[in-house]
């Protein structure tokens, strides 16, 4: 037992002299000097003994400059615009915040600086600062508040009430400014009329003041030509002509414009050409005397415009004198003398009237 602690301290000893002397022949070796690369590579007892001491920044490093872009609730911003922008032109560079709103410049050159932050939905926003030499500078959080929305609004009419504005327009249509001028449409697309368009048409032509005014004209000629001398003259034969007159304006305008076309489905109104030959604008105007545009935008015969010239003339019967009724052939005469009047009446609005009335191209109620 003693014999093997002796054995023991000797191999102790020769060990601890091993440790300590160097060999015989040799000289000592000089260790290298810890730097920041190679302390921790070549002098293995600095490795989880003692810090690792960083050498100071390099003046040639590269400087850069990071950030976020959040919005006022917190969330990132992604694909924002970020713009660095400085004195040094050099300095100019553009990126978009990634999907966690981060961003970064590398390679910039130092000095002062300036952010600008854009993305849609979201008011510009800037962020300045300094960079120094070697530093990675981290901007505070951008927040970019949202923009004060400027909504643009489309407004669309429906047809009802585009039909309804392209009425109103041609009930300002006045020839000279004062003629009525209401059954025709410049509208290159006009819209069909409703049934209550139709009536409200017949209606404000035969109540407006200027047809009374013409009614009264036509009583006035027929009085100085004694015309239905069965009336008599004076102030009551006068009257019983203006009545007559009226009858006919109204049971005509009435039936041809607004009661048949209603029941057939037919536009009453003239429906201006405007384009191509003189010869071909002719035949437009005189065909328009019996055809007419139905409400589904086909040509068609008017009947409307027929029927309705057929029933005035029947029941002018009930109010002419008796010596002035001829009974159907009456009727036929006044139906055929309205067609004609309707033929001429087209010519006229086709050649004439438009340049006689103002301010027609000045409405397009189409738009909005």
């Amino acid at each position: 037992m003693a014999l093997q602690f002796k054995s023991g301290l000797i191999a102790l000893a020769l060990v601890t002299a091993g440790w300590t002397t160097p060999c015989s022949g040799q000289t000592p070796q000089r260790l290298p000097v810890p730097t920041s690369e190679n302390s921790a590579e070549h002098n293995p007892k600095s490795q989880g003994t003692a810090p690792v001491v960083e050498s100071p920044p390099d003046p040639g490093a590269s400087e850069s400059i990071r950030g976020t872009v959040v919005d006022q609730s917190g969330a990132v911003v992604a694909g924002a615009q970020v713009m660095l922008t400085g004195k040094n032109l050099s300095l100019n560079q553009q990126v978009l915040s990634a999907d966690d709103g981060q961003f970064s410049f590398a390679n910039v050159a130092p000095g002062p600086f300036q952010l600008t932050i854009t993305s849609a939905g979201f008011a510009t926003q800037t962020s300045s600062g300094i960079l120094l030499s070697g530093e990675i500078h981290t901007v505070p959080q951008i927040v970019v508040p949202i923009s004060a929305s400027i909504t643009e609004v489309q407004v669309s009419l429906s047809p009802a009430e585009v039909a309804q504005a392209q009425m109103k327009d041609e009930e300002k249509q006045r020839v000279f400014g004062v003629i009525p001028n209401f059954y025709v449409t410049y509208d290159p697309h006009p819209l069909p009329l409703t049934s209550k368009e139709k009536y409200e048409l017949a209606w404000k032509t035969t109540a407006d003041p200027v047809t009374l005014a013409i009614i009264g004209g036509i009583a006035g000629v027929q009085q100085a030509k004694n015309t239905f001398s069965g009336y008599g003259q004076g102030a009551q034969g006068y009257a019983k002509r203006y009545g007559a007159a009226f009858a006919d304006v109204t049971i005509g305008t009435f039936i041809g414009s607004a009661i048949l076309p209603s029941l057939l489905k037919q536009d009453p109104r003239y429906f201006y050409k405007g384009t191509g030959s003189k010869h071909s604008r002719i035949l437009y105007a005189i065909a328009n005397s019996v055809i007419c545009k139905g409400d589904n935008g086909r040509w068609q015969p008017n009947y409307s415009n027929l029927l309705g010239n057929l029933a005035a003339g029947g029941i002018s019967n009930l109010y002419y004198p008796a010596q002035n009724r001829n009974g159907a052939e009456l009727t036929f005469e006044n139906a055929a003398i309205g067609i004609g009047a309707t033929a001429a009446a087209n010519l006229v609005e086709e050649f004439l009237m438009r340049k006689l009335t103002p301010n027609i191209d000045e409405h397009d109620p189409a738009k909005p």
